[in-house]
């Protein structure tokens, strides 16, 4: 969509292209808009309201952490900063954490690790190997590393240092790496979100784990999107069997409160020192409850049994309600992370949805992407795909423009 100034917000910078809706409030995995209708969130804030909204345990932490404390600055020890990380290592057997506010930040701190860990081996320009596909964020170093000269236009020139390759292209990889000595990283989506809800394949993650123990490289792996739950395990590239030596994250960590981790395994995890980099929001009290609360609730309640188990239901139902339909390529991604590829541009279908009373996105020009929350239960899966299905099918059953 194309961002338009409108008469309703003038003083907004026009960065994003809206629907004409407004919400107002939210219950579990539904919002109402202003006029007081109610709508099923596919969408879950781009995979960010991991427990939904108002969720009964996680409102009430919330309130308690900010009639304590929002915010002091990292000159101080934050306890709560201390129980997350010391959390995420326990889920990620991994060994320490930076934390910041975005996945773009966390990006950008993964960005950092690897040219520094070059230089302290005498790299003297360092030299990071992404994909095709990939989106990392709109600075321009994660824009430089991300594949969409969309978002790239205008703003060069762009940072070098980036060599980029085919997604789950093993000979690729090893070609570039044979060809590129000053390589220090290897980065990427484990799923690619923003491009199109793409996998990169077992074999693929296990392949690259061993190129980078052979060559003492750092494997970094953007969970910001597919992680924290999402795929029915803590971290999609568990899946594997492996471990990253730096993992960002963000999106639903916080539930809707925004914050960042950068993850470190031992080979990362001694590579910024005091100094190197910092935060002035990052890692506050309110940031760092909200994420505890989260991974807390999400173990109590089993979500990650749920993403599976519910995610399979959705997963099914639109396979089966859209088999033998021309215009659908393909239906991918793990868990509570969907994507319904069809063979034309799909932007039509966020209006048409929304009308439906179903929120989700378009994504790669022609992805229906659904990250609903990950307390979706069956039913409600049910519902999306009785929702999207008969629209999809209307929508391809039209001559191809």
């Amino acid at each position: 969509m194309n961002a338009v100034p409108t008469s309703s917000e003038p003083h907004v910078m026009p960065t994003y292209g809206r629907l004409p809706v407004a919400l107002s409030h939210g219950q579990g995995c539904w919002v109402w808009d202003t006029d007081g209708r109610r709508l099923l969130d596919g969408l879950g804030g781009i995979a960010v309201n991991t427990l939904g909204h108002n969720h009964p345990r996680l409102v009430p932490a919330l309130q308690d952490q900010i009639a304590k404390l929002i915010h002091t600055s990292n000159y101080y020890r934050i306890p709560l900063q201390e129980q997350l990380a010391a959390k995420l290592c326990e889920l990620s057997g991994l060994a320490n954490v930076f934390f910041c506010n975005s996945g773009l930040e966390a990006n950008e701190a993964a960005i950092k690790i690897a040219r520094k860990f070059g230089h302290d081996r005498g790299i003297e320009a360092p030299e990071i190997m992404v994909f095709e596909g990939a989106f990392h964020g709109r600075s321009i170093a994660t824009l430089s590393a991300t594949a969409n000269p969309k978002i790239q236009a205008g703003f060069g020139p762009l940072v070098p240092g980036f060599v980029r390759v085919p997604l789950n292209d093993i000979l690729a990889v090893e070609t570039a790496v044979a060809e590129h000595p000053g390589l220090t990283a290897i980065f990427l989506e484990t799923i690619q979100g923003e491009g199109g809800i793409n996998p990169a394949r077992v074999e693929f993650l296990q392949a690259l784990r061993r190129i980078c123990d052979e060559r003492n490289l750092l494997l970094m792996l953007d969970e910001v999107q597919c992680g924290v739950g999402r795929t029915g395990k803590w971290f999609a590239h568990q899946w594997a069997g492996i471990k990253p030596d730096v993992m960002p994250l963000a999106k639903g960590l916080g539930s809707g409160v925004p914050i960042g981790a950068v993850i470190c395994g031992p080979r990362a995890a001694d590579v910024l020192k005091a100094g190197n980099h910092g935060t002035t929001f990052g890692g506050n009290p309110l940031a760092m409850r909200a994420g505890f609360e989260t991974l807390t609730i999400m173990e109590e309640d089993g979500l990650l049994a749920n993403a599976e188990a519910v995610g399979a239901t959705l997963r099914g139902a639109l396979a089966e309600g859209l088999a033998g339909e021309a215009g659908v390529v393909e239906i991918r991604g793990q868990g509570l992370m969907l994507g319904v590829e069809l063979d034309r541009p799909a932007g039509a279908l966020l209006g048409q949805a929304l009308d439906a009373g179903l929120l989700l996105s378009i994504t790669a020009d022609r992805v229906v992407r659904l990250l609903p929350p990950l307390i979706l239960t069956h039913d409600e899966a049910r519902q999306i795909a009785a929702i999207l299905v008969p629209l999809i099918k209307a929508f391809v059953a039209q001559p191809k423009p």
